[in-house]
């Protein structure tokens, strides 16, 4: 597990060169515990999945420091910031971004082995105990066109676990289920974080999904509120 701190962060976006930028987040701060599991909530264009990408390196910060660990992300060079990625930090999608033509076992085990740091048969055995852990062992060699959403969702996070990630950044990983399928993802989601310490940052519009988490974060126009 990691910790994250921002220290006042602001984040410009601009269409060209000659035009002043959007601002998205302004004079953000804040941190996150290793191993705390936090809820960031906040309405449509607040910024919530720009947080989640300049934690990840995705993107940079106009201003600002993005610290996760000992490192500023936002100063690293391009290839750090992608060992960073690959190595400390998994995503969970709204719309999950499984691969068609993999089964659900070879897109759950497929970070895995980018990673290059376990011997495949290891992540395999890994990837399956997952599943089983998960209620995913019937799934295993079907392809997500062959799974309900529900089941795709929990591919998704068994994609993330098996990575042994540091950090989860969660994008609204529910948005696209039922009420009753994404309470049952959330759970899971959950009792994963209690049990592997990860830190946990759950974006999300939903109020009895963000009460689970330790603390939440409020986030309009750009800045926390509470």
């Amino acid at each position: 597990m990691l910790p994250i701190v921002l220290n006042d962060v602001c984040k410009s976006f601009s269409l060209n060169s000659s035009e002043p930028g959007q601002t998205v987040i302004q004079n953000l701060s804040f941190a996150i515990d290793a191993g705390e599991a936090v809820a960031l909530m906040g309405p449509s264009g607040s910024g919530k999945s720009t947080v989640l990408n300049l934690i990840a390196g995705l993107d940079a910060p106009s201003s600002g420091e993005v610290i996760v660990g000992q490192s500023k992300i936002n100063q690293l060079p391009a290839r750090d910031k992608e060992h960073f990625r690959l190595t400390s930090v998994s995503y969970v999608f709204q719309s999950f971004h499984l691969l068609p033509s993999l089964t659900a076992l070879e897109n759950a085990a497929l970070v895995a082995f980018e990673q290059r740091t376990r011997a495949p048969q290891d992540i395999v055995a890994i990837a399956l105990n997952v599943f089983s852990e998960l209620g995913l062992s019937d799934a295993a060699h079907k392809y997500p066109a062959q799974l309900s959403g529900g089941m795709q969702a929990r591919v998704a996070l068994a994609r993330a676990l098996v990575s042994d990630p540091k950090i989860v950044l969660a994008d609204e990983p529910t948005g696209n289920l039922d009420s009753w399928t994404g309470s049952a993802v959330l759970d899971l989601l959950f009792r994963e974080q209690s049990k592997r310490k990860f830190t946990l940052l759950l974006v999300t519009h939903d109020h009895a999904a963000a009460q689970r988490a330790g603390r939440i974060l409020n986030l309009r126009d750009g800045r926390v509120l509470s």
